[in-house]
């Protein structure tokens, strides 16, 4: 198995406990931080993984909803909701000594920065996950596809001893680890994907598969996909000349039914992550000088959406 990694899930959903799982089935030492019927099912029967990569048990499962029980790891990963990033942020001291590596995986461009205001650029690792897998109950995670990969890289992309155990760690488990050459190209590349396929989705209450077929909206996606490659490129961050075409082609990819997780959770009244969506790519255009009036229009649709979700009676938060 070669060397084990102490490691800390923060989060314990989809995401934190596919690859908690997997890293914990493969021998090491992974504590999970999770609350509630959650937490108690993880102490008493353990994780159980349904997998179309293979199903698996980790029982049982090192769980707890305080991080000072913990101590200092080598890998804490944070795989929670852009929203839980505060709660998450003030849980890491205990955690971190001098060559920890935290990891961000949010949805967003902003998460790793968040991070590092607290405990340091040295120690965010930021990364992207490409994983469809969630919660299916407590103790139970269910992973229905995707390649369930990994990317992720030091803050300035030099290679480290630190980050190449992490990759090892993780492709000897059974998942998709890669170190990227410029993990910021990644993140904003994703994000020139989710927010304007998010936010649009929002505003029309349709699917990718409309999205991507009337001349409009298909146009409207496109220049929303401009304003975020002219804002990455303010930020510092120069993506590939054909991001656009190469974008578009992975929309047309794409099951004709699917939409984002913004959509649905604005759409159910849950808590959604519009301000680390759109949202940044408002504010993040307003600090740069960047005009960006196609996501600034989406932004105050979703917010509206957003605001009377949450309030309808018939929701449950």
């Amino acid at each position: 198995m070669g060397e084990t990694l102490r490691v800390a899930m923060i989060g314990a959903g989809g995401i934190g406990g596919y690859f908690g799982g997997r890293l914990a089935a493969a021998g090491h030492d992974v504590t999970f931080v999770a609350r509630g019927a959650h937490l108690e099912a993880l102490r008493r029967e353990g994780l159980s993984v349904d997998s179309v990569a293979g199903s698996f048990t980790v029982a049982p499962a090192q769980a707890t909803d305080d991080t000072r029980d913990i101590g200092e790891v080598d890998v804490v990963m944070l795989c929670v909701k852009t929203w839980q990033l505060p709660p998450a942020i003030a849980a890491l001291e205990p955690l971190v000594g001098p060559g920890t590596a935290v990891v961000t995986v949010q949805n967003g461009v902003e998460a790793p920065e968040q991070v590092a205001q607290a405990i340091g650029r040295h120690a965010v690792l930021p990364g992207t996950v490409k994983i469809f897998a969630n919660l299916d109950g407590p103790g139970r995670v269910r992973h229905v596809g995707g390649p369930a990969a990994l990317t992720f890289a030091e803050w300035d992309n030099r290679p480290t001893e630190r980050a190449e155990r992490l990759r090892a760690a993780l492709d000897t488990a059974g998942t998709t680890a890669v170190i990227s050459a410029d993990i910021w190209a990644e993140l904003w590349a994703k994000f020139l994907f989710v927010v304007p396929f998010g936010g649009l989705g929002v505003a029309t209450d349709a699917p990718i598969g409309v999205l991507r077929s009337r001349e409009g909206t298909r146009r409207l996606l496109v220049d929303a996909m401009r304003e975020i490659r002219q804002v990455a490129q303010a930020m510092g961050s120069a993506l590939p000349d054909d991001i656009l075409d190469t974008t578009m082609a992975f929309v047309d990819g794409q099951p004709a039914t699917g939409t984002s997780s913004l959509q649905r959770d604005i759409a159910s009244g849950h808590r959604s992550e519009l301000e680390a969506w759109t949202g940044a790519v408002v504010r993040l255009g307003a600090r740069t000088g960047t005009a960006t009036p196609v996501n600034n229009l989406l932004y105050e649709v979703a917010s509206v959406r957003a605001a009377r979700s949450e309030v309808s009676p018939e929701t449950t938060g």
